[in-house]
């Protein structure tokens, strides 16, 4: 895992990965760095959008719906659809049904129990890097 202000010491593409369930977040990043990715990690969608600002080299957004913050994952991700509309997003959640009005054009659902592997699964699908 890189930081939010180090480059990535290789060429695999860097997907930011929120959610605020500490080990969650690192059984996904692990799985996600097995799988040819390196990841920048943090918990609120407020971090996440800072980083995004910092990190032109993110090429995918992972996101968990309920985040620590005032601003949820259906929210964040329509925040960088809005600045980035070209990068994938993944909205993954146990509690809430993807809403449509809530939905960025181009977003993929996945509703948990799903397994990390669902999720890079998903995100291979959407990426073009």
């Amino acid at each position: 895992m890189t930081n939010e202000t180090t480059s990535p010491s290789d060429d695999r593409p860097v997907i930011l990965l929120v959610e605020d369930e500490a080990l969650t977040i690192m059984d996904l990043g692990d799985v996600l760095e097995n799988g040819g990715y390196e990841t920048v990690q943090c918990a609120s969608a407020e971090r996440a959008l800072s980083i995004l600002q910092a990190r032109p080299d993110i090429c995918g957004l992972v996101t968990d719906v309920e985040l620590s913050g005032r601003t949820n994952g259906f929210d964040l991700a329509n925040s960088v659809a809005e600045a980035r509309p070209q990068l994938p997003i993944v909205i993954v959640s146990g509690r809430a049904a993807p809403d449509p009005e809530r939905m960025p054009a181009g977003a993929r659902f996945i509703a948990r129990p799903c397994s990390g592997e669902d999720i890079l699964d998903q995100l291979r699908s959407l990426l073009p890097c």
